[in-house]
């Protein structure tokens, strides 16, 4: 098996939900050794969905798989101790709750870095330590709404605020997690030291949303107001064709004048000044888009991909969720892989989406059961069997049986 470019890396992941497991399943795909610490009462997202009653939900195996599952119960003086010896040989803690709680249960960096002075400290949650929000605790519809998503849609859709139907925050604060955790790998590379690292939610999408909207007011005075017009046009939306929806997306000058020819406008761009450059059309854009939402409202939707397409005009039927996962590209491509579960039985999953010539990421284990490597993980960090019996006697650890989930192919 092809070793992932994190082949030797070994992360402590105290993460739960979405945003933690987002983030450290990408670097588990690339090859880290990923140690899922659970309480004894598991994820909470394992009994999320179809399966949950066996803990097997399917957000829960879309977001753990190449990791091992070890039960401490943190609140137990020996499983504290047990956390405190994995630590000693662990690359990277990862953790999610609010950094007071960490604090209360003895495993704040301080500690932590006596034990290992190379450890990469990670905490991904709510709000930055300097402000007032500091303790507040976050989720990703409450932070949809600080950080003003949930205003844009608002703006674009002339209502009120709603939230995207996605876990947008969890997953964009778990890539940028994920990135930061592969630099701080890099970093400490070169220094041989460790640190520690805090990535709050809120700065994280206030810099994603503002980026795009703080538009004019990012001179000093203001040189226009927030918000950037073309994300937030009332047209920018799919269009409706006489039977169907596509997607549109007629942008530089070149791509207007084509779409222009193809609709027997050719000399709107010199005729109109409102169509004339790319900062008329972003003044304008509401005309603009109205003009292509009333044009692709006369034919079907085969029908404008072909002009569009022989204009290389970029465009796409609007997919439903059902056709998504019949999408040919996405067949061709194996995106859709069906695995074999012990627990779960036949699944389907998503295949990391990157492609490396030389260092692939692989699956090379199915999202485990609670507790499934707990003995596993603890004996080879030097618990005798005497030892484990006692901490499992004692609700300290907890083990499931289960055979194993490994792959033997790279997927």
């Amino acid at each position: 098996m092809n070793q992932g470019p994190l082949n030797g890396v070994r992360v402590l992941d105290l993460t739960s939900v979405i945003m933690g497991p987002y983030a450290t399943q990408h670097l588990g795909d690339l090859g880290a050794d990923i140690i899922k610490i659970e309480s004894p009462q598991g994820d909470s997202i394992r009994g999320v969905g179809p399966n949950g009653h066996q803990g097997l939900g399917p957000l829960f195996l879309h977001l753990n798989r190449n990791k091992r599952s070890v039960v401490l119960d943190l609140k137990q003086d020996a499983g504290r101790q047990a956390l405190l010896r994995l630590v000693e040989t662990a690359d990277v803690l990862l953790y999610n709750i609010r950094p007071q709680a960490m604090g209360r249960l003895g495993l704040d960096y301080e500690t932590l870095s006596r034990i290992n002075p190379k450890l990469i400290y990670v905490g991904a949650f709510g709000y930055g330590q300097g402000g007032e929000y500091a303790s507040a605790p976050a989720f990703d519809d409450l932070i949809q709404a600080a950080a003003g998503m949930a205003h844009t849609m608002a703006v674009a859709h002339d209502g009120a605020p709603q939230y995207v139907p996605v876990t947008i925050v969890d997953r964009s604060v778990g890539l940028y997690v994920y990135g930061t955790i592969c630099a701080a790998l890099f970093e400490r590379a070169r220094t041989n030291k460790g640190q520690k690292i805090d990535v709050p939610m809120f700065e994280t999408m206030t810099h994603m949303v503002m980026g795009d909207h703080l538009f004019g007011h990012t001179f000093e005075p203001a040189q226009g107001p927030l918000g950037y017009s073309r994300l937030l046009a009332k047209a920018r939306k799919p269009y409706k064709t006489s039977d169907g929806y596509l997607g549109c997306t007629i942008y530089n000058d070149a791509q207007w004048r084509r779409f222009l020819s193809a609709i027997g406008q050719a000399g709107l761009m010199d005729e109109d000044p409102r169509f004339a450059s790319i900062g008329a059309r972003t003044e304008h854009v509401d005309v603009v888009y109205g003009l292509i939402e009333t044009e692709l409202a006369h034919r079907t939707t085969t029908a404008w991909l072909d002009i569009l397409n022989q204009a290389d005009i970029p465009c796409f039927r609007v997919h439903t969720f059902e056709s998504l996962c019949r999408d040919e590209h996405l067949i061709q491509t194996d995106f859709f892989e069906r695995q074999q579960h012990d627990k779960a039985g036949e699944i389907t999953s998503l295949k990391h989406p990157a492609e490396w010539s030389r260092t692939p990421a692989s699956t090379r284990m199915l999202a485990p059961t609670l507790g499934q490597h707990s003995r596993e993980v603890l004996a080879a960090a030097g618990y005798s069997a005497a030892e484990l019996d006692r901490l499992e006697r004692d609700g300290v650890i907890q083990t499931t049986t289960a055979t194993d989930n490994s792959m033997e192919t790279n997927q």
